[in-house]
């Protein structure tokens, strides 16, 4: 696991609010083009791997997104600070104390840090600090610059549409858990990856052609409906699975997700991913993750003919400082493999 490990370093420290993912997808382009694939930028801005396999007539595809949650400039303040736009779905309260990174669109690789605040942070003078709700209105970015006023923080070159990526603080424990923003779904980016890796270095044969597609739109609901082959039968997305109240999922096996809010996944193509999952005893829990949608999901709301299935690493605390463990990492990797390795679905 020591390679996925690095890569999950490697993306996670790369921001890709949806919207902004060129340098990672640049970067997974690099990476795959030195394994000896020739991947494919779709006109949406995702990467497309083609394996080739021996039954090239059923093919299968595998998804993971590599956009995450961020921000856009919504306004300058008469003070010099900024007002957010969210982009993705996450309650303010789980940016709040954020350090952030403006990416200024008026001057390219220029960028600006800040702090992610409520407007009526100080308690020293504010009575309502910690029960003021926390909206657009009054969540704003502290610029880690000498302004005070609009017209000082437009003359840094900062305007309205200006992206905001969120630092990830990724600590990699000597326990094994993993912590970071964005982890949903750089983890499933990184499985992928290190799969591309090593059925190049040991020369596997898959028994279908496979698309490996890196999604770039997920979080706002749309990830990688389009450019999936007419030769597709099944389609994986590898994506986080959801922790908390009622939930199987932990950090350390692999969440087979039964049903989302779209509703349920294929029940055959369920069972047998639970079917490699006990012959070759690797750890998993079923669940339903009731507020979630998928790449799978929105290829199948677009129309998609095909038997569609979700997997990924349990991850703790969705959406805000996220974490899993390696154990969660490893079970699901090797059931993404095993799956790639099988016969198809009946």
């Amino acid at each position: 696991m020591t390679q996925t490990l690095h890569y999950i370093k490697q993306l996670t420290s790369i921001p890709s609010p949806t919207g902004f993912t060129k340098e990672i997808m640049d970067y997974v382009i690099q990476e795959v083009t030195k394994f000896g694939y020739a991947p494919i930028l779709t006109n949406k801005g995702g990467v497309l791997v083609s394996v080739q396999g021996k039954n090239d007539k059923e093919q299968r595809i595998v998804t993971a997104h590599l956009d995450t949650l961020g921000a856009m400039v919504r306004a300058i303040k008469s003070d010099g600070r900024l007002k957010l736009a969210k982009v993705g779905g996450y309650p303010w309260n789980m940016i709040e104390g954020e350090n952030c990174t403006v990416h200024l669109a008026s001057s390219s690789g220029k960028k600006i840090s800040g702090t992610i605040l409520v407007h009526q942070t100080s308690c020293h003078v504010y009575r309502d600090a910690g029960t003021v709700e926390r909206t657009q209105d009054n969540m704003e970015v502290r610029l880690d610059a000498k302004v005070t006023s609009a017209e000082e923080t437009r003359a840094l070159g900062i305007e309205v549409g200006d992206f905001v990526s969120f630092e990830p603080r990724t600590v990699v424990t000597n326990s094994g858990f993993i912590k970071s923003r964005h982890l949903d779904d750089k983890v499933s980016g990184a499985i992928l990856l290190n799969l591309l890796r090593k059925f190049k270095e040991d020369r596997m044969e898959l028994p279908y052609t496979t698309h490996f597609y890196f999604s770039n739109n997920e979080e706002v609901g749309h990830g990688a409906n389009s450019s999936i082959p007419a030769q597709v039968v099944e389609y994986l997305a590898v994506d986080m699975g959801a922790m908390g109240d009622d939930q199987q999922t932990d950090e350390y096996t692999v969440s087979i997700c039964v049903q989302d809010a779209s509703g349920p996944y294929h029940y055959a193509f369920r069972q047998h991913l639970v079917a490699l999952a006990q012959q070759q005893q690797i750890p998993y829990k079923l669940d339903i993750y009731p507020y979630y949608g998928s790449d799978a999901s929105a290829a199948m709301r677009a129309g998609a003919d095909v038997k569609h299935a979700l997997l990924g690493a349990g991850i703790e605390s969705s959406h805000s400082y996220e974490r899993t463990h390696m154990e969660s990492v490893e079970a699901t990797e090797r059931l993404v493999e095993a799956y790639l390795l099988s016969e198809r679905v009946q």
